[in-house]
This record gives C-alpha cells, structure tokens and sequence, in this order.
C-alpha cells in the first residue's frame, strides 16, 4: 500500500475544512497565470543537484492543484504545519500497524515520534517522522501525479464552479501547502524496502522535480525528513515559540510525541592553556602586581540544545468513560477551557453511534465567561473542537446554538465528516447538522439531571431526618456535593431563556429547567419549577399567573399583589430581564398559557359568575360619569378607564392592554442603548386606568365630577384643585404599578401646588436678602478673640495640649 500518497482523504480535507475559497467563471485561469508571473523566478539561488539527479515532470493536474493551493487555497498559510505533522502521523500509524505482524520493521529505529527542528542561517524548518518512509518509485508516484482518475475534469468543473467539492479529498493538496511558505522543498525518505535512502528535491514554481540518492546515505534508519527552504515572508516559522504555538494548537492530541528541538546560545568563560611552573619560578611578583598585570577573561558563546514535547496532553475522549477518573476529566476540562483556576460544573462523555458516528465530551462550567459576563451573546469562538483523527479542524464550527456555544466547552471527533474546500459548505452539510442536532439534545440532557438531581435533593430535605443506626450509616458514606444546578442556574439562566427564545425544537425541555421565586415562599434559596406551580394551582386556575419587575421588594408590596394574596393564588416573580422576552415565546407549560397580573382582563372563576356581572354592571352604571370625566381630562395617557375589583386597598391602578407591553418591558426598551432613530413614546405601553369603586379617594372624585346629564354638566364647572387631584392619583398609580411619570415637569407644577395649599403660602414670591450689620457693629459674640485670647491661638493650643 502506498502511504505517503498525500491523496489520502481524510488527512487531504484536513487543509480544505476552515479556509474557504470559491471559484467561478474564468478566476482559475487568471490566478494560474499571475501564479506564474510570482514564481517563475525565485530570489534564492539554490546548490544545483547531484549529477546523478533523475528529473521528472509533474503531471499537469498536479501542477495546476499546486497553483490553486499557493494562490488561492489556502487563507492562512500556517496550515502547511498542520498538514505535515498530521502525514508524519499517518505515517507512524502505519508502521505501528505493520510491525504487528512483522516486528523487524521497527529493526532500524524503535522510537515512532515526529520531531521538528529550524536552522536560522540557511532560513530552514525540518519535520522528521519515524514512519512507514518512501522507496524512489513512492517518491515519484505520491509527490509528482495524482493516481486517480478523472482530476482533469475534476479541475475544469472547479474552474467552473461546478466541482463537487467531496471529491476534493481524493486529490491530495496537503503537502503542496509547503509552498506557501517555501521557496524550495527537500524530501528524503527511507522505507524499509528500500535498502537506499532517496531525495526528492523541488523548486517551488518549476514544472518538475528531482529524485537522487542521498548523498549522506542512511541517516534516517527510516521514516521521511521534509525540508522547507523557507521564504522571506516566513520567517516567522524560526522562531520556537511559534512553531509551538501552532504545533499545540493543531495538534496537541496526536497519539506520537512531537518534539521541538530549541537551541539557546550563552556566554562563557574561555578555557585558557596553563602556563609552564619553570617559568612561573623565575619572578617574583608582588600580589599589587599580579593584580594589575591580570589579563582580561576571554569568552565564548556556547550553543546548546534539547528536545522539548508539545503535545502532553492526552486525548481522554477516545478512552473508556469507566476508566477516567473525575480528576482526569476535571484536568481535562482546564485544557479545553483555557482555565487553569477553575472545574467545571459536570460534563457529559458518550460515543454516538448510527448515520454518523463521533465522540465527544461537553462541560458545563462553574463561573461565568468573560463574554456573557459583558453582556455578549454573541457565539463564543473556541467553545468546541471539532477533531478528526485527533488533528485539529476548526474551532469556528456552529455545533452548538448560540445559546449553549456561549459557556459549553468541550471537543468532538468524527472520522466521517466530508469536510469541503470551503467551510461555509460544510457548515451547510446534512451530517454536520446531525452533529449539532445529537450534541444539544447531550447538553440539555445534562442539564436535565441536574435539574432533576436538584428536585430530588428538595424533597430528602422535606422528609423527617433518619436517626439511629441508619443516621450514623448515611454519616459514613461519601457526601455528594449539593445544589449544583442552582448554583449553575443562577449564573446561565439567561442563556437557557435565551435557547426558550430561539430554540422552537427544544423550547418544552428547556422550560422544564427554569426556576423562579414565588409568592408562595419567602425564604431567600427557595425557587419553584413550573411543574411545581402547575401541581399547587387552584382547581379553577386555568392559567400560570406572572408579575414581571425589577425587585422583588417592590413586587412583593405592590398593588397588584391584594387581591391574589387575599384569594391564596401563587404568582411567579419575572425579576431576571429575559423573562418577559422568553414567556412571550414560550406560550404556555403542560397546556397552562401565561398570563400578566399587571394586563387587563383579569378574572377569577371562584365565584358567582351571575352575581360577579351583576355587581360590574352597577358599578359601571354608577360610576359611569366619573369614568367618562377621567377619560377626558387624562387624554391620551390612557386608552380607557374601567371600574375594577383588583385594586386592594389602593385607589387606583395602571394596568397594560392585553396585548401591549408590561410596565417592566417599556422601562427594558426605554433603556435600550443602540436603538436608532426611535421615539421614546413608541417604547411606551398603552395603558388602562383601573379606578377602586370602594375607595374613598374614588368616591369623593365621583361627586365632584361632571353630572351625565348632558345640560347640567354645560353649566358644570370643574374646580382646578379637582384636576389636580385627578392627575395627581394617576401619578401615583402610574408609580406604584411600575411605571415611570410621563410629563414630569407637569408632576412637579402640581406638586408645588398642593404644598403651596398645604402650608396656606398665598405666594412663591422669594423674600428679600437677610440685612447684615456692617464690621464695626459686629457684637462681641461675633469677635473671634474672647478675653483677649485670639481663638485661632486657642485652637492652636489646644493642640499642642492634645
């Protein structure tokens, strides 16, 4: 079998999976030709082969892939580290498999390792692997033709932008990546069916490439050495820094060490020939003179080098879950994340068999990210890794939705993924889909046993404490750690409201998980479910009762509250700002809608429903004149004014119509910052004002409104106090429902009013300037001397004494 054919599929698409590129029309033949302009000729001059050198021509679709990869494949060129480090890989795998049922092939060199090393004087990077190596005619086949059939028209349709762009893995463009940044590309192999070590040597640019015996013989035992003669832009790879920083990053997980050579150069003291005794025995220097006469010390600069591993860390997902112990995992998760200091909340380890087949691990974090916690909603790059035979993809693959992309880290590994030239394709592929549809329904599971773990521990803690024998049992078991989802909850319910909002296909289980304080309990920890609520709902109760608000103290006390406190009926409290957004998505629970306390329409069925219309009735007859005066002096403040029984004990409420926003809503809108172009009145709800016919503030308004009767309310005259009072009730109904003043400067006018009548002041007019007495008439208590002591000499003392 050919190995280091670099048509193999897998490893090929690795290239293709996160640079995206489209080609249509004419582009191919006119990136071709500026191709050709750039690299007809190189800046370097290159030592011309050995004699014995036998030259081939590239096939020509090989030579017309290497133009696309050069000049338009690839959007970021440190892939090529990627793409060699993932073949060296390939070709350790291989060996490791053979020399099962041939142990001598691992005669020549036991060790299966990649190493890396540079040489900044020739400008040269080198990847070495101990794997399968090549014999000259592989040399030939694998990096000078594609053996596959129909590239040609492979390569017309990509021209044309007709390519079926899964087939591009059957190509092999990954090696060529090496001339992104490289002027010229040695590659010496040694297979172990070859008794001599070849050179393939290429100049990035030429039509064709030489193949000759390696003029140092056997230096390898066996495996491949490729040697990059690195550009002037690329430079960048000397440094070992960098080139661990890549080699981490892509491939961090690979089963083979990868070893990076490092060098470091220091300074030291130069080893001088000892002198002669006899010499020495011949004078007499004085130690004054032996000090001044002391040569300075010579030094050299000594270089020296070591081998550093870059990729310790294992790839636990492929292991056994029964085998990793939660430390491991909880290590494990500190990579992941990139967050040495903290553990992660729980974690979910499965291998999803069927249609598509991956392997994944998913964490729930303990702490809040940096993103959410500014605010950002947008989808956390990096979250995911998406691996395929353990080589790094892309971190920027939408797996997950945006509302568990923003805290779920974790890694994914498919060996079945068609990974396309473009990532937007691949995005777009059925399979890909498969992936995020099995990995959401993981996360929420997760979240579900928490949840239900949660549940569970509420009610150990409502049955009686065990005593005795079984007390002293439950002593010695392992303590599980409590209450894991509510301290998670508190921290990511906005981003599960979020999932409520935008994820129709999960939004009944995402319900499942929210938690919300109640009018039934006032305990600081205690939350309710909405399966809770529904279980204590009144046996009339059609409906999930909610009062959205800003705090809970103000909530608690408000108006609204009466009457649902005096009828025993539970109200959730909406105090996190998504909730509005999300119960205006979410409709109902178990068949249970939602419904505002603070929106009109409000009605209870546990009474006489004859008896409750006839009471509405007459008290809409009698206050009829005093709802029609309301409506016109307060304009358009209000859409309406009705008589209500839910007012408690206040005068009056402001409630919202059925279908506007809350009070809460229009004060979130009102503050939105990057709205634009809008007025502030279109955040404003439209409200109903609800008049307490029982109260007597109302009773006394209805007799100093405006009789029905048409021609006695002409000669009708409203005194201003009425007015006053009318919009001053509307104030204070408007504030104690949740709403802020409309016109606070008519607020004001008013208030300046009914203080001026309180107090009985006939006039705002200030008075005159307080008259002062000149300096000379100042009195003796003014002076600050007293008995002839200067009082700043006083204080003066007085300090010193303290």
């Amino acid at each position: 079998m050919k190995f280091y054919k670099f048509a193999l599929s897998t490893i090929a698409l690795l290239a293709l999976s996160t640079f995206p590129s489209v080609y249509k029309g004419n582009v191919l033949a006119n990136e071709e030709d500026e191709a050709s302009k750039n690299t007809s000729s190189s800046p370097r001059e290159f030592a011309p082969p050995p004699e014995n050198a036998e030259t081939f021509a590239f096939q020509a679709e090989v030579n017309r892939m290497l133009h696309i990869v050069i000049n338009s494949l690839y959007q970021n060129k440190s892939v090529f580290l990627r793409e060699l480090i993932s073949n060296a890989s390939d070709a350790l795998d291989k060996i490791r498999f053979l020399s099962i049922g041939k142990p001598e092939l691992l005669k020549e060199k036991e060790e299966l390792e990649i190493r890396i090393t540079y040489d900044t004087k020739d400008n040269t990077l080198t990847i070495t692997d101990s794997g399968i190596g090549m014999t000259k005619e592989e040399l030939a086949t694998n990096l000078g033709t594609v053996a596959r059939s129909g590239t040609t028209g492979f390569l017309n349709a990509l021209a044309e932008g007709a390519a079926d762009l899964n087939m591009i893995g059957q190509f092999g463009v990954g090696f060529y990546s090496s001339f992104l940044v490289a002027d010229r590309v040695k590659v010496s192999s040694k297979s172990p069916s070859d008794p001599v070590q070849h050179t393939w040597d290429c100049q990035n640019g030429e039509s064709n490439f030489v193949i000759y015996e390696d003029p140092r013989g056997n230096t390898l035992g066996r495996g491949t050495e490729i040697t990059l003669y690195l550009k002037e832009d690329a430079m960048e790879y000397l440094d070992p820094l960098r080139l661990k920083e890549l080699a981490s990053h892509y491939s961090e997980f690979i089963t083979h060490p990868i070893q990076l050579r490092t060098e470091s150069t220091t300074t030291v003291a130069k080893e001088s020939p000892e002198k002669s005794s006899d010499v020495e025995d011949e004078f007499e220097v004085t130690e004054a003179t032996e000090e001044a006469e002391k040569p300075e010390e010579e030094t050299e600069e000594v270089t020296t080098y070591s081998w550093d591993q870059v990729n310790t860390n294992t790839a636990i997902w492929s292991r056994e879950k029964e085998s990793i112990t939660d430390d491991e995992y909880q290590e494990f998760w500190k990579i992941v994340s990139k967050e040495p200091y903290t553990n992660a909340t729980a974690w979910t380890h499965f291998n999803a068999e069927g249609n598509i087949n991956f392997r994944s691990i998913l964490y729930l974090p303990e702490e809040i990210p940096y993103n959410l916690r500014q605010g950002h909603i947008e989808t956390e790059k990096g979250g995911l890794r998406l691996y395929v035979r353990k080589v790094l993809i892309s971190e920027e693959f939408d797996l997950l939705p945006r509302y568990l992309a923003n805290f779920v880290k974790g890694v994914v590994e498919s060996d079945d993924l068609p990974l396309n030239v473009n990532r937007e394709n691949l995005q777009e592929s059925k399979i890909l889909k498969v992936i995020r549809k099995k990995l959401t329904h993981k996360v929420i599971e997760l979240m579900k046993k928490l949840s239900d773990e949660d549940i569970q521990e509420r009610e150990e803690a409502k049955t009686e404490e065990k005593k005795g024998e079984e007390e002293e049992e439950k002593k010695e078991e392992p303590e599980k750690k409590k209450g894991l989802w509510m301290n998670f909850y508190k921290k990511f319910a906005p981003s599960i409201k979020l999932g409520i909002v935008e994820d129709d296909a999960n939004r009944q289980r995402l319900a499942k998980l929210l938690r919300f304080k109640s009018s039934k309990f006032s305990k600081k920890d205690e939350w309710v479910t909405l399966a809770d609520y529904i279980g204590r709902m009144k046996p009339w109760q059609k409906e999930i009762y909610y009062f959205p608000g800003e705090k809970l103290k103000e909530l608690k006390s408000s108006p609204f509250m009466q009457v649902f406190n005096e009828k025993d009926i539970e109200v959730l409290y909406f105090i996190d700002a998504a909730d509005e957004y999300m119960v205006n998505h979410l409709f109902n629970f178990d068949g249970k809608p939602f419904r505002s306390i603070t929106k009109e329409g409000i009605k209870f069925e546990d009474e006489d429903e004859n008896l409750v219309k006839r009471r509405e009735k007459a008290y809409q007859a009698k206050f009829k004149p005093l709802t029609k005066f309301l409506k016109s002096t307060l304009g358009s403040a209000v859409t309406q004014v009705v008589v209500s029984k839910r007012c408690g004990e206040a005068p009056a409420v402001v409630s919202s119509t059925q279908y506007g926003h809350s009070a809460n809503m229009e004060r979130m809108m009102k503050a939105q910052a990057f709205y634009h172009g809008r007025d502030e009145k279109e955040a404003e709800a439209p409200k109903v004002f609800e008049i307490n016919p029982r109260h007597p503030f109302i009773l006394k308004l209805l007799a100093l409104s405006p009789p029905e009767d048409e021609e006695a309310a002409e000669d009708f005259v409203v005194a201003p106090s009425t007015l006053d009072a009318v919009w001053t009730l509307y104030d204070v109904a408007l504030l104690n429902s949740g709403f802020s003043l409309s016109n606070q400067k008519s607020f004001t006018s008013r208030m300046t009013r009914v203080l001026k009548s309180q107090f009985d002041v006939e006039s705002l007019e200030l008075e005159e300037e307080i008259s002062v007495p000149e300096e000379e008439d100042v009195p003796p208590e003014f002076d600050d001397s007293v008995g002839g002591i200067n009082m700043d000499d006083f204080s003066s003392m007085a300090g010193d004494e303290l």
